[in-house]
């Protein structure tokens, strides 16, 4: 008798997730599990999964259930497994609140990344505190067809290369990953952000993901965008003993990046819960064989 597996979808800037409630880590999903139930045609569709899972009840997470109850198990579109997402933290977060696990105010979630801190506010937006980028030296270049640029290297808990551009156009289709130099850079590949200015401390960007292709937002690339035009714009907060604030226009939205002089970085935007059902194993066993 075929047994149901309860899901929900929901998005951040339309950076969106299917999402599965497994409180005990129940729920066996396979790299080919996630890409079946991520494709937009066959499955549910979404740009990720978020499995949500009890730290205490997973390995990678439970020494971190004394500070954050509940686990981001965060997959990509095509199964392989991700340090963080910062559109996904605030998914989670939204999902733990239509789900009765958290209130409006601050809350912990523990990710691969380390543990977040996050606030659901009462006028809907969620904050998330997305620690501290780390800029490795030396030179990056990124290329998209006969295109060049040199690039940013950030890392937000995952890898980012962010190039500043003329156009966003010049990206291309962004269908396929663009390529880098040197490939020592990013041994395990790179999230990929082409950024224009469009004024003061305020930006727009397009993002090929790791793992799953040009994505309509990016929660830790916007922070590695707001980082990178930060130091290209000669501000750095950790010099001036200021927060500096950008806003990052991205095609699913806009999110509001804020780095601190200690070098915490906070991302605010909006979450929404748009979906829930049930998904029957007999399927997920067919579409994984």
């Amino acid at each position: 008798m075929s047994t149901r597996i309860a899901f929900l979808k929901g998005h951040g800037t339309e950076n969106d997730f299917v999402i599965v409630p497994d409180p005990e880590n129940a729920v066996e999903l396979s790299a080919a599990a996630v890409a079946a139930l991520c494709d937009r045609r066959a499955g549910i569709g979404g740009d990720g999964l978020l499995h949500v899972v009890r730290s205490a009840a997973h390995p990678e997470a439970r020494a971190m259930a004394g500070e954050a109850e509940w686990f981001m198990d965060y997959r990509n579109g095509d199964g392989s497994v991700a340090e963080m997402c910062g559109n996904g933290v605030r998914v989670f977060a939204r999902y733990l609140q239509h789900a009765g696990h958290a209130v409006e105010g601050d809350l912990a979630i523990a990710t691969r990344g380390g543990v977040k801190t996050v606030h659901i506010a009462k006028d809907g937006d969620i904050t998330v505190g997305m620690g501290r980028a780390v800029l490795p030296e030396g030179d990056v270049t990124v290329t998209v067809g006969e295109h060049s640029w040199p690039a940013r290297n950030v890392n937000m808990g995952n890898p980012h290369a962010v190039a500043f551009v003329a156009d966003l156009a010049d990206a291309g289709g962004l269908f396929t990953e663009p390529s880098f130099a040197p490939a020592a850079a990013y041994p395990d590949g790179v999230n990929v952000e082409f950024v224009v200015g469009r004024g003061p401390r305020h930006v727009a960007m397009r993002v090929h993901e790791r793992g799953v292709g040009e994505t309509r937002s990016c929660g830790t690339g916007a922070c590695a965008v707001a980082v990178a035009a930060a130091r290209r714009d000669g501000v750095d907060p950790r010099d001036t003993g200021l927060p500096v604030t950008y806003t990052v226009d991205l095609p699913g939205g806009t999110l509001v990046i804020t780095e601190h002089p200690d070098g915490d970085i906070e991302m605010t935007g909006p979450a929404v819960i748009v979906a829930e059902g049930a998904i029957e194993t007999e399927w997920l066993e067919n579409a994984v064989r």
